[in-house]
């Protein structure tokens, strides 16, 4: 099988081509304006963020994900990695993206996110997943998310590989609010 070098290290690619990159052995679901989004072979999902306000956006997704993580919120992707020099994450799987559900169905589902001091500000079914393993629906695509008490302190966030505060992106505000009337204003 053939061996690609990579962030985690090295990795086999599923096809065993020789000189097959990483991004063609991964699937695209998401090819937008704001954003690109890949599935790997091993269901990571790899996010890279482009367009207006890329880096706040993607600074502002990895803040949500770090403190919903030390939040213990069960139904959302967790952060595995952050690059902010090339505005991509990875993140676990948290299923497939569902097609219908009823509407009262989806309200609790943004309520119950709330329970974790997270309001998403993007509460569309197309940011609804299933995870078939556990029967649950999750949410995803947290970049304009609002912390609802960023003063309270989270619990201890657990040590997995993924420092607890982002580097600062040049020239750039460490998160800046996309909501609201201080949109732009740094936090």
């Amino acid at each position: 099988m053939a061996k690609r070098r990579c962030a985690r290290g090295v990795e086999d690619l599923p096809d065993g081509r020789e000189g097959a990159t990483l991004d063609e052995a991964m699937q695209q679901v998401k090819d937008t304006l704001r954003a690109t989004v890949r599935l790997s072979f091993d269901g990571r999902v790899f996010k890279t963020f482009r367009g207006l306000l890329a880096e706040e956006r993607f600074a502002n997704e990895v803040k949500v994900l770090r403190y919903l993580e030390s939040r213990g919120c069960p139904f959302v992707p967790r952060l595995l990695e952050a690059d902010p020099a090339t505005l991509r994450i990875i993140t676990t799987n948290c299923g497939a993206r569902v097609e219908h559900l009823d509407e009262e169905r989806m309200r609790e589902i943004y309520a119950e996110l709330e329970e974790y001091g997270v309001r998403h500000e993007d509460a569309e079914l197309r940011n609804v997943t299933y995870r078939q393993s556990d029967g649950r629906f999750c949410l995803i695509d947290f970049e304009f998310a609002t912390i609802l008490d960023d003063s309270a302190k989270p619990s201890e966030a657990p040590d997995n590989g993924v420092p607890t505060e982002s580097p600062p992106i040049a020239g750039a505000p460490a998160v800046v609010r996309l909501d609201g009337p201080r949109a732009g204003a740094p936090e």
